[in-house]
């Protein structure tokens, strides 16, 4: 299924739109609290703290979002208010364990220099996809009508994804091939993830 088929099914149906909401907040203050985990004890950049701002903001937003759909409910991020609840707890999780993995092996890097360069990849990698799937989204919500828009996270990310890329070039010369890499990973976990997402909807769908 396309990533527009899914997203226009998963809207058109209130319960799953508000679990999916939810889901994006919890994967949104999830990327923020890793922000947050990664920052030097001193060395802490405005920019740093900007974006872990702005990612807590988007974890409230798309909650709030959810009151548009449902007036009580999902209130948690417990699993019965999440989609694909596994995959979507350890999709960020993943992702960091496998870019610190390919840095330690090719940069030799420790510490510090580690947890800032897997933020800076980690990062990256999610920026370009935030840049497909929120467009995406908004889409979906737009065909549907939809009181739920996301047109203020699209604008924020894409800034993102500019400032990861001027940090990434002070990082490596070959910040392209380190990034290259980082987006390699983190399709491989996006398509686990949707289809993750594929399974459930079905689910969905026989019951109903």
């Amino acid at each position: 299924m396309k990533l527009q088929q899914l997203l226009d099914q998963i809207v058109r149906s209130p319960e799953i739109h508000c679990k999916w909401l939810n889901t994006l907040s919890l994967m949104e203050n999830t990327g923020a609290r890793k922000i947050s985990a990664c920052e030097h004890k001193t060395d802490v950049t405005l920019i740093v703290l900007k974006h872990a701002a702005e990612e807590h903001r988007h974890a409230y937003y798309l909650k709030k979002q959810i009151g548009k759909i449902a007036e009580e409910g999902f209130s948690t991020y417990a699993d019965e208010y999440l989609v694909a609840p596994v995959e979507s707890r350890l999709y960020l999780n993943k992702l960091d364990v496998n870019v610190c993995r390919y840095l330690k092996c090719t940069l030799n890097l420790t510490g510090p220099e580690l947890r800032f360069g897997a933020y800076l990849l980690v990062t990256y990698a999610i920026e370009v996809r935030a840049d497909e799937l929120y467009p995406i989204y908004q889409a979906a919500l737009d065909s549907e009508k939809s009181k739920v828009n996301v047109k203020s996270i699209i604008m924020e990310e894409e800034g993102h994804l500019e400032e990861m890329i001027a940090q990434l070039k002070s990082f490596s010369e070959d910040w392209e091939q380190h990034a290259q890499q980082a987006v390699e990973i983190e399709t491989e976990l996006f398509n686990d993830w949707v289809q993750a997402l594929e399974a459930e909807l079905a689910k969905v769908a026989v019951v109903q």
